[in-house]
């Protein structure tokens, strides 16, 4: 490395850029702020920031423009928001994605979710690239992991390969590049210079990619190749990489150009390897060697590289919660002794594949919006930006959390660095408590005051929401952390934030408010090398695994040596990424002292995490190592070493404040407190709140129960009093308290919601996330949803409530767990199984039931008359499997699987033709995850209770309830208002004819509706009968989706609806109808039936397209058990358009939001090739706005399998809306092949079941969206009464002869 010189870090961020420099003979360190833009001084900003430090260092002016000379820079280390900007703008470079044949469309439709459930024009960002070009080469994987009885692979197979990961590849077809590089041609004369290339399994098998990228190198492009930049399973994350990074690095390129004009040499000479650019994994790397994708995290990276080194301690080793505040969002992240990575992300709707710091965002910051709405207090996600700006810049600007603050005397407006308008805060603040004052409950006045610290309160709740799912989501004890704040607004909120987590010290690094940039001055060259495996990790492994290790670490030592380092400079860090067999959540697991320990660490941690291990064979994905060249040494002190120092030392003097200034804190209203200026506090000091210190950079309040002590290089925070206040409930509802409730019990349902997503094993929970998980009073009553699956949002509640009164006084106890799915139980389809705990007062002597924490997930099988449990043409219910009206699963602590054995097999498989589950390792793998939800959810509402009381926390149980209630209430009265008496009407029929009808009665006054299905048709033949929990669901989804506001969804949004609806209907069936197409196909039903009564919107494909397959369970006629699988997808389809927006295609639609397989792991899972999946163009209605488009999915089997289609809108097609045109009905196909090499393309109709064979396909055209509006391009038919009966067509004449002989009339008369 270079000899000691200056060392200069810098962050440019979006506002502003922080330089730190370190500069030999200086007795303290520089740092500083400019603005990230500002043309009218310099060009660049970091440039500027290193001619200012050269400045000071050499105590002579250098001029602006001059290029600089770094002789004696020792380093500069960066980091920039380039590539992020660009992304969030969607401001890169023209990309063109080469992919594999029939993907074409794979990125726009991805996982095929939504980004938000309620939004009916589902807004989904543009994409990165502008065409495609298909190369048409194909390979999947030989053999499939859910293979019951694996079968050795011929190794003699002149098609097959051993990939990177081992497993064997089949090459189906060979790409002819001459072909390519014709479509190349054709790219590069459109003027494109950057593709992006992905292939299918080119994680394991590169060839095929790398000989299409090498042709478009060959041509000139820049070229982003998948797995060059990760070789990770998964294709839509890793071409989304390949797209990002063909789209942002000549972006981040571009800039480094000119940022290189700005020294002497251009960086092209010695200097060169001096600079270093920051990565989103927390490493920094050479300024040739920076891209695009790896460094869209750059800044944040740098602050949690800085609060790891400044703020944890290695032999006290208490862990850190990082909190990193800014204008527009916050930061967080954990530190317990090592950077935790993650693999995959999805930034601004983009799923990317790269090494990256575990950092997640919340949009709440300085500039985050303060709203009334409701009758609660929010804040967020809208900010004011820089322009307007809040409230205070004077320029029109809303309410913000930084107007709160200055309102409250917690900025100091002389040491902001812009002029602050007071008096507008305060005339705002004053106008939006009248409006408080007269829309809430009580007699009790809020002043403008107790509005603000209110708000202050939620940003507070909003921002500890994250740091909860850090920490007490992964199994730690969020009290047992230090909080480590940073950024502009931290120091304000620190004391607040650490008091809501139950934490008694807050860090304020010295450097807090340039964190990110210091951060860089501490972090290390980092270069990543990561391989795929396909293994398990055994005794006899470890050589092979030893070996990989060995060749990864010679590459980065390769790599580093490159950059200037030596080797005794470098160290690596090896890595097994590791899963259970099954399982989707993979660990990465750093290297134990004994490699032998893998397997034992991988466990260890699984427990920690999830709270449980599994009985299974532990497989690895990846081989990775991260080979470090040591950065530069900066001495720095711990706040633990110094403050065990302070204790044994005498009490530093007494410093006097600056000045005293006014402020208000909810404990005490407004009081004079002092100003202290951290410059003049001498190490040692301790200054007991209330009390404000301040420096040019950052303002850190502390309130009247805590005390900031002085250290060399922190500000310590010692917070006592963290008990919370006594909340008073005798009055009426606090807004505040309702608010942050509210907060907290949606934290718990999240919580439970990550816990059974990442201990689940089946593709169901893990990757297309059918679940949800709830928190319900103690009579069953909904009080939290995280909103996962919109159909499960009113319907659950019936089934905890049923649970509820089935049990009398004493039946059930601590321990129990109930387990149902039946429809006269509040079930919908049976594969949804419910798992309900009962949660009492005292675990030792209960005396009465608190609340309920439940759970609904789907299962790929509960066994029933076919695989995957769902039949298109089941009649009975007994027919889908098995029906639980309530079994006590976990009895007392005991789980049960004998009775749980008997439920799932042997109770099924007594009918005639039925089998049990055919999925039990599955089913009882996955139920045990949500009994872990479960616990999760009781542990969190235990603290709750713990922190507030019982009695506090059930009255806002009930109040987060009726605020519901009277959102919905006020929702039916604009509603009613709107339609100023029209009827409220509409009627749709399902593919066989069955009428759907309702008719909505709104009482203008109360806001009490009444929806009447009256009308609709007698039970279904079939398996559409819909039991009448689901109506609520739909009810709930389409009044929710119908406002802009974010209501609480609980039960309080169906206390203003009563149900009318005669027995023995489609939507009222017996108990003994089939029910399995009622939550995925009725439903769907359902929710276009109230929007075309609302006017609502055209209709969306009113499909979920239910696709089944797999073999096994028990032969209906010889008994024979025989192992097997089942799978269960649902496919996207078309939206529909309304008012003023286009539907959107290959989405997901109303009551479902459930993901897809990816492509890669759909081959390596099952015995299947996909051959298309693709936007259907045309298939959505013309209109003024037009439906959306549906998917075509093309899957061949390699095996014979029972494959079952359950779809609707085969005959009814999905209705425009306002004279726009309906959307194209869907088409199910069979392409069945045949020995002789013949083949037919059979239609199944909607609903159908069929054995197919090798070779066979199953091709699926999903519905579009109806159009809304008539299309302006539409012409009428004419009709020209050109058939006349009387007149018929004759082949000589256009009239009937009367004239000639009667032989001649007669041969006429014969020949029409």
């Amino acid at each position: 490395m270079t000899k000691a010189g200056i060392r200069i870090a810098i962050d440019r961020g979006g506002t502003f850029t922080d330089a730190w420099a370190q500069i030999p003979g200086h007795a303290s360190d520089i740092i500083f702020k400019v603005l990230s833009e500002s043309p009218e001084e310099y060009d660049d900003a970091p440039t500027e920031c290193i001619r200012q430090i050269l400045e000071i260092a050499s105590g002579s002016p250098v001029p602006r423009g001059t290029p600089l000379d770094l002789t004696p820079v020792e380093s500069i280390r960066m980091g920039t928001t380039v590539a992020t900007n660009a992304l969030l703008e969607r401001k890169g470079e023209q990309v063109a994605l080469v992919i594999t044949k029939g993907f074409r469309d794979l990125l726009k439709i991805g996982n095929q979710a939504r980004p938000n459930i309620f939004d009916l024009s589902v807004q989904r960002l543009a994409q990165l690239y502008e065409t495609v070009v298909e190369v048409d080469e194909r390979v999947t994987i030989e053999g499939f992991s859910e293979d019951p009885d694996p079968k050795p692979i011929d190794a003699n197979d002149s098609d097959l390969y051993i990939g990177l990961t081992g497993e064997a590849v089949r090459v189906l077809k060979t790409p002819d590049l001459d072909a390519v590089r014709s479509d190349l041609y054709v790219l590069w004369n459109q003027g494109y210079r950057s593709v992006a290339v992905a292939l299918m399994h080119s994680y394991t098998f590169q060839k095929h990619e790398l000989a299409v990228a090498a042709v478009a190198r060959e041509i000139g492009f820049k070229v982003a190749v998948s797995s060059e930049l990760q070789t990770m399973a998964k294709l839509i994350p890793r071409s989304q990489s390949a797209v990002a990074d063909a789209y942002l690095s000549p972006v981040t390129q571009k800039y480094l150009d000119g940022f290189r004009k700005g020294f002497q040499g251009e960086l092209r000479d010695e200097h060169a390897k001096k600079v270093f650019v920051n990565q989103s994994d927390g490493g920094l790397t050479s300024i040739a060697n920076f891209s695009g994708l790896r460094g869209v995290l750059s800044g944040p990276a740098g602050g949690v590289v800085g609060m790891s080194r400044t703020c944890y301690d290695a032999e006290d080793k208490t862990p850190i919660l990082a909190f990193d505040m800014g204008g527009t969002s916050t930061d967080v992240a954990r530190y317990a002794g090592a950077l935790e990575h993650i693999f995959e992300s999805t930034i601004a709707q983009v799923t990317i594949q790269t090494p990256q710091l575990d950092i997640n965002t919340v949009a709440a910051g300085g500039g985050s919006m303060l709203f009334w709405e409701n009758g609660l207090f929010k804040v967020g996600p809208h900010s004011a930006g820089a322009h307007p700006g809040p409230a205070c810049y004077g320029r029109g600007g809303p309410l913000t959390v930084t107007d709160a603050n200055l309102f409250l005397g917690r900025i100091i407006p002389d040491y902001f660095p812009r002029p602050l308008d007071m008096a507008i805060v305060k005339e705002k603040f004053t106008s939006l408590a009248a409006t408080i004052n007269a829309e809430k409950d009580g007699l009790s006045q809020l002043t403008a005051e107790e509005v603000a610290v209110g708000f202050l309160s939620i940003a507070n709740a909003t921002m500890t929401r994250p740091i909860r799912t850090l920490s007490e989501g992964r199994g730690f004890e969020t009290a047992a952390h230090n909080l480590c704040c940073f950024g502009g607004a931290g120091g304000q909120h620190a004391v607040a934030i650490a008091r809501d987590l139950g934490i008694r010290r807050a860090l304020i690094p010295r450097y807090s408010s340039i964190l990110s940039a210091y951060g860089m001055a501490l972090a290390d060259v980092v270069v990543e090398n990561q391989e795929p495996e396909a293994a398990a990790f055994t005794v006899d492994n470890i050589p092979k695994l030893q070996e990989r290790f060995e060749r990864l670490k010679d590459a980065g030592v390769a790599g580093l040596v490159s950059q200037g380092f030596s080797k005794s400079q470098i160290y690596h860090e090896l890595f097994l990424n590791m899963r259970y067999q099954g399982s989707d959540t993979a660990l990465m697991i750093p290297r134990p002292a004994n490699f032998e320990e893998f397997g034992d660490a991988f466990a260890a941690r699984h427990q920690q995490e999830f709270g449980f291990t599994q009985p299974r064979e532990i497989l690895i994905d990846d081989v990775r190592v991260r080979s470090i060249g040591k950065g530069m040494d900066v001495a720095l002190s711990s706040a633990s070493a110094e403050m065990k120092k302070l204790a044994d030392s005498p009490p530093a003097t007494p410093v006097a404040p600056e000045k005293n200034v006014n402020v208000y804190f909810e404990q005490t209203g407004w009081i004079d407190i002092g100003l202290y200026s951290l410059k003049d506090l001498s190490v040692g000091t301790r200054i007991s709140g209330p009390a404000m210190v301040i420096d040019k950079t950052q303002t850190i309040v502390v309130d009247p129960a805590s005390e900031a002590v002085i250290l060399p290089e922190h500000v310590v925070i010692e917070i006592s009093g963290i008990e919370k206040p006594e909340i008073n409930i005798a009055d009426a509802v606090d807004p505040v308290q309702l608010s942050v409730f509210g907060h907290r019990f949606m934290s718990v349902a999240e919580q439970m919601g990550q816990t059974m997503q990442k201990t689940s094993i089946s593709v169901n929970i893990k990757e297309r996330l059918d679940y949800s998980c709830a928190v319900f009073s103690g009579d069953g009553s909904l009080v939290a949803n995280a909103p996962h699956i919109p159909g499960h949002l009113g319907s659950m509640s019936y089934a905890i409530a049923y649970q509820a009164r089935r049990y009398g006084p004493g039946e059930l106890k601590p321990g129990d767990v109930i387990l149902s799915n039946h429809p006269s139980a509040g079930g919908t389809h049976l594969p949804d199984l419910t798992v309900t705990t009962p949660v009492f007062d005292d675990e030792k002597n209960p005396t009465k039931i608190l609340f309920f924490v439940a759970n609904r997930g789907h299962h790929a099988d509960i066994g029933g008359i076919q695989p995957g449990s769902m039949p298109p043409n089941s009649t009975e219910l007994w027919q889908e499997g098995a029906a639980v009206e309530s079994f006590k699963i976990v009895k007392e602590g005991v789980f049960d699987e004998p009775g749980l054995l008997e439920v799932l097999v042997d109770i099924p498989a007594s009918y005639p033709g039925s089998s049990g589950t055919r999925t039990l390792r599955d089913n009882i793998a996955d139920l045990k995850a949500a009994i872990a939800s479960n616990n999760k959810g009781i542990h969190l509402i235990r603290s709750l209770i713990k922190e507030y009381t019982w009695p506090v926390v059930q009255y806002y149980m009930e109040a987060i309830q009726e605020n519901a209630s009277q959102s919905t209430r006020g929702l039916l009265k604009i509603i009613a208002q709107r339609f100023e008496g029209q009827p409220l009407e509409a009627i749709d029929y399902i593919d066989d004819g069955t009428p759907l009808a309702l008719k909505i009665t709104i009482d203008q006054d109360t806001g009490d509706a009444v929806f009447d299905f009256t009308g609709t048709g007698p039970e279904h033949f079939g398996n559409l009968n819909c039991p009448p929990a689901i109506m609520y669901s739909g009810i709930m989804y389409c009044l929710r989706s119908m406002i802009s506001s974010d209501i609480p969804l609980n039960q309080g949004c169906l206390k203003p609806i009563k149900l009318v609806c005669p027995p023995n209907t489609l939507l009222s069936p017996s108990l003994k109808a089939a029910t399995v197409g009622s939550n995925v196909e009725t439903s769907q039903r359902i929710v276009d039936l109230i929007f075309k009564a609302f006017r609502a919107a055209a209709a969306s494909q009113g499909t979920c397209n239910n696709l089944t397959f797999g073999y096994g369970g028990t032969n209906p006629v010889t008994g024979e058990v025989v192992k097997g699988f089942g799978y269960y997808e649902t496919i996207a389809g078309g939206s529909g358009a309304g008012a003023d927006w286009d539907g959107e295609s290959g989405v997901h639609t109303h009551i479902t939001n459930t993901r897809i397989s990816d492509p890669e792991i759909f081959e390596r899972r099952y015995p299947v090739i996909l051959h298309e999946f693709s936007i259907r163009k045309g298939s959505g209605g013309a209109g003024r706005h037009r439906g959306g488009d549906g998917c075509i999915r093309d899957i061949e089997f390699r095996l014979p399998m029972q494959v079952s289609i359950l779809s609707e809108r085969r005959v009814i097609p999905p209705y425009g809306m306002a004279g726009g045109d309906e959307g194209q009905r869907g088409v199910n196909l069979w392409l069945r092949k045949y020995p002789d090499g013949t083949s037919r393309t059979i239609s199944l109709g909607g609903k159908a079941t069929t054995h197919m064979n090798t070779g066979d396909h199953i091709i699926v055209h999903t519905p579009g969206g109806g159009g809304y509006g008539r299309d302006p391009n539409k012409k009428d038919e004419v009709f020209m009464d050109i058939f006349r009966i009387h007149e018929k067509f004759s082949p000589g004449s256009s009239l009937l002869r009367t004239q000639g002989s009667l032989a001649e009339r007669n041969a006429t008369a014969v020949g029409n």
